[in-house]
């Protein structure tokens, strides 16, 4: 059955179809500058002035990764976008355009696939004006899950890797520590039933009562434009702190060979958390000595010969982070 027009208003996917689903959708995606060929053919054609892109992926999957019961549609379509758009960053490149594909149950509203939309619109245009989703695809699953694509300009600079980091280098990181990770235990803690499901009364009550930690968690704000500036600005080795400062801090010192060292008395008055909490989506990089940090950047350690995370000079070995093979309870909600 093709339904049109008002008909389609109040429809789920399976009664309006992909096609009229996707009339629906796409006037609500941004633009992107670096359009060519946008949606509506079998694939986009981006234009690539450095005639090298930038190019990352990653899955929200309802479950391990979000929960209906917290999650809006539109924290679903910004949070893709934002995750998304801080891998670009975090090789120092600028964000040009997503590619967003959607597995959804056939009994979603298409009014939530909009608000999806209207997510990624707004995380777009907030985070990396310019930067647009030029297409995707729309299946149907039981699972609903989000996957995005986005491709980055590194405007003729090198990109910024996880293996520059050199003994005497400074630690550095943009965005908050620690806030999405207490947001994440405190939904867990909090909104959830007497046998542990999610529980949408008392979440309501949860981001009342802590907007900010909240927020953090289901809709963050990377800072985005930090990345481009601090490869201008002479970084070594960067990437985005998605699982954990400890845990990502480790890639870092693995790639590179070092000891990342982090002074405690820079992480704030928990650093327990600042060291442990995931998605924040912040950046972390390393700076030759004596580089004055650019945008949002602050000092929290000091590069050192050796391996492994360092806490005041002594060894981390927590895992300091998030893996989803581990940490996942196996509830949908």
């Amino acid at each position: 059955m093709t339904m049109s027009g008002s008909g389609t208003a109040g429809a789920t996917i399976g009664e309006a179809s992909e096609v009229e689903a996707l009339k629906r959708i796409f006037p609500r995606l941004p633009a992107s500058t670096a359009t060519i060929v946008g949606p509506g053919d079998d694939a986009a054609v981006l234009a690539a002035p450095d005639g090298r892109y930038v190019v990352t992926t990653d899955m929200m999957v309802h479950g391990p990764d979000f929960r209906l019961a917290w999650s809006a549609p539109y924290d679903l379509g910004w949070k893709a976008a934002a995750t998304n758009l801080s891998d670009v960053a975090a090789m120092g490149a600028v964000p040009t355009a997503l590619v967003v594909a959607i597995a959804a149950p056939a009994s979603t509203p298409v009014a939530d696939l909009e608000r999806i939309a209207d997510g990624l619109r707004d995380a777009c245009a907030a985070l990396a004006p310019g930067c647009g989703v030029v297409g995707g695809d729309l299946s149907a699953s039981d699972t609903l899950t989000i996957a995005v694509t986005a491709f980055g300009d590194l405007e003729g600079r090198a990109p910024v890797l996880r293996s520059g980091a050199r003994a005497g280098d400074t630690v550095a990181v943009s965005g908050p520590l620690g806030r999405a990770g207490a947001g994440l235990r405190l939904l867990f803690e909090r909104a959830v039933d007497e046998t542990g499901e999610p529980d949408r009364a008392r979440f309501v009550e949860v981001l009342a009562a802590h907007p900010d930690a909240v927020t953090a968690q289901l809709r963050p704000e990377p800072p985005i434009q930090d990345g481009p500036l601090a490869a201008i600005a002479g970084a070594t080795a960067m990437l985005d702190l998605s699982d954990g400062l400890a845990l990502d801090a480790r890639r870092v010192a693995l790639a590179s060979g070092v000891a990342i060292d982090i002074d405690p008395a820079a992480l704030g008055d928990d650093a327990q958390s600042a060291l442990t909490g995931g998605e924040d989506h912040g950046l972390l990089a390393t700076f030759p000595a004596g580089t004055a940090l650019p945008g949002g950047f602050r000092a929290i350690g000091t590069v050192r010969d050796g391996d492994g995370v360092l806490v005041a000079g002594r060894a981390f070995d927590a895992r300091g982070g998030w893996d989803p093979y581990d940490g996942w309870d196996g509830n949908a909600g």
